[in-house]
């Protein structure tokens, strides 16, 4: 990361994390499509209420785990490896924590979120029952995105797609499993959903604790925290959990509109969504590529290969963005014919799709700028950006523009609309940035 040329590491680096991105979005797919080729669309439109309020909960804790992978990198940078080792025992600490308190939270709000999202009377049992089991599987989720992201600090991202890959064979095994021998249907894919994140954060605990180096967990440490290492992790990823779970809130509020269009809505937009985050994998594993490109070269005190890593890794990004939302924009219909077969809902999924899956490109460019910023151990100012702008925008939009013509594509133009207006504050804060880096390069030495 910290020498010769760029674009082959970012890409080498990037790719196995967007296909583990797939792999997770997979889980959610194998859900869907299960349950409306072999239950029914209600089924599916049950699993579609939840993903929004499960999104809420995993994008707040990928965040965090976010806020390990830029202090590992910057350690790792520095060639501190005690400090690196310190923070790889504390974020495993941060992990198990967080997963049961949402574990918790989650179970205790469950009931009052089908209430609040305004689901369907026939839609609330299944959902319900969903959601209550999916969220047993919180701490070992919690685990594997921390664990994870050690492993990407060192520029390791196959051993997290490895682990993710053989947990997907067992989920879709078990979901078949669930559904066609023991007719557990909603509850069934659940568990196995649960089971199989057990397995993937199960595989990457086991190889941290065998490898050699900095990284490795000793089982003997394991319950020794590390004060300035929690500190630092907290203070560099709760603003990234925050902007990622501001998405995911904006999101609950559109989804309680979608409910309001009944259940055909709901499962197609769950059906076009299931295709939209194979798009965004990508779309963050650059980002994040730039982030632990930056972290390392950052602590490296190599400014000019840190403007580097933008550049390359904007223009890889848009690259196959625009290859894949092109595709997707040609086979759009057959794509989403894989989750139902009612032409209803495929028509509504079509709206998601020219609405929200075509302008990725735009969520390129705001992606990348706030991977490179929180890089730089600037987590909090893109952060607020997207808290005030992406809420308001939805916010005013729900609550004026969609009641005047209650439509879903009056819903899903709201998406494009909230990414343009997020973009220019991003572009304005990154600018700024730099600047104030160039004015005080000393900067560079200090630590996150």
């Amino acid at each position: 990361m910290l020498e010769g040329r760029l674009w082959d590491k970012i890409v080498v680096f990037a790719l196995p994390l967007a296909f583990t991105g797939m792999l997770q979005q997979l889980y959610n797919a194998a859900d869907v499509a299960v349950l409306g080729r072999f239950v029914s669309d209600l089924a599916v439109a049950a699993v579609g209420n939840n993903v929004p309020v499960i999104g809420l909960i995993i994008s707040f804790c990928m965040g965090l785990a976010l806020g390990v992978n830029v202090v590992v990198a910057r350690a790792l940078g520095m060639k501190n490896d005690r400090k690196a080792n310190e923070a790889v025992r504390t974020s495993f600490l941060t992990a198990i924590a967080f997963g049961i308190i949402a574990l918790i939270i989650g179970e205790i709000f469950s009931a009052s979120a089908m209430v609040w999202l305004e689901v369907p009377e026939e839609v609330q049992e299944p959902a319900l029952t969903y959601l209550r089991v999916y969220l047993l599987g919180m701490p070992f989720i919690a685990l594997y995105n921390f664990l994870a992201a050690v492993f990407r600090s060192q520029g390791d991202t196959q051993t997290p797609l490895w682990a993710l890959l053989i947990a997907s064979v067992f989920n879709i095994g078990g979901n078949l499993f669930a559904v066609l021998v023991l007719n557990w249907d909603v509850a069934g894919v659940a568990l196995a959903t649960v089971l199989a994140n057990l397995l993937s954060a199960a595989i990457l605990f086991v190889k941290l604790t065998r490898i050699d180096g900095p990284l490795k967990l000793e089982i003997s440490q394991l319950l020794k925290v590390d004060l300035p290492s929690l500190k630092s992790i907290v203070r560099i990823g709760m603003p990234a959990g925050i902007q990622g779970a501001v998405y995911s809130l904006s999101n609950l509020v559109i989804q309680s509109a979608i409910n309001s269009l009944g259940p055909a809505a709901m499962a197609g937009s769950v059906a076009a969504f299931t295709i939209e985050m194979n798009v965004y994998c990508f779309v963050n594993a650059f980002a994040l590529a730039a982030t632990t490109f930056v972290s390392q070269n950052y602590g490296a005190r190599n400014l000019d290969r840190c403007r580097n890593v933008m550049w390359v890794t904007l223009g890889l990004n848009m690259l196959i963005t625009i290859i894949m939302t092109a595709w997707i924009a040609i086979f759009s219909r057959e794509l989403l014919g894989i989750f139902t077969h009612s032409e209803e809902v495929i028509a509504l999924g079509m709206f998601r799709i020219w609405w929200v899956v075509l302008p990725q490109p735009l969520c390129v460019l705001m992606d990348t700028l706030s991977g490179c910023m929180r890089g730089y151990g600037y987590s909090m100012p893109p952060a607020m950006v997207t808290l005030v702008v992406v809420c308001s925008v939805r916010l005013i939009w729900v609550y004026t523009v969609f009641p005047l013509t209650p439509t879903y594509e009056t819903l899903m133009m709201v998406y494009p609309l909230s990414w343009i207006i997020t973009l220019a504050g991003l572009i304005m804060l990154y600018v700024r940035l730099l600047r104030r880096i160039r004015n005080r390069r000393e900067l560079i030495g200090e630590e996150i």
